[in-house]
């Protein structure tokens, strides 16, 4: 199944919100993304009905593994070319912004020859 960038989006907020506080609910999600309650609670039902989380009945939600995985990529794709366009000199807010559309359209192939790359050049260093 081919997971859309908002769903990617609202996993990797999971995982960054779960790193940061622990227990994570919708509210949180929706504080951190600026988002109404209702559009990400619409959000957690399809990301719980698609097996990507789970919600107990206190409204913690969980990665499940499949929701773990695309989160982790997608937090790794982030995190990585942020940093790299920081390091050429692009302005943060700029650098954080073009990571975060790039995010989801780069292919596996391409990050990891890009990644291959950047970490040949440091070692040149």
């Amino acid at each position: 199944m081919t997971i859309r960038e908002s769903a990617e989006d609202y996993l990797e907020t999971i995982l960054i919100l779960n790193n940061r506080l622990g227990d994570v609910r919708s509210i949180d999600i929706a504080a951190e993304l600026g988002f109404s309650k209702p559009s990400v609670s619409i959000a957690m039902k399809n990301l719980r009905e698609n097996g990507y989380i789970s919600v107990d009945s206190k409204g913690y939600i969980t990665l499940l593994e499949p929701g773990r995985e695309i989160a982790e990529k997608i937090y790794e794709r982030h995190t990585f070319l942020s940093t790299w366009f920081m390091e050429l000199g692009i302005d943060p807010k700029t650098a954080v912004e073009d990571a975060c559309r790039m995010e989801h359209i780069i292919s596996e192939e391409t990050f990891c020859a890009i990644k291959k790359h950047v970490k040949r050049l440091k070692k040149e260093k």
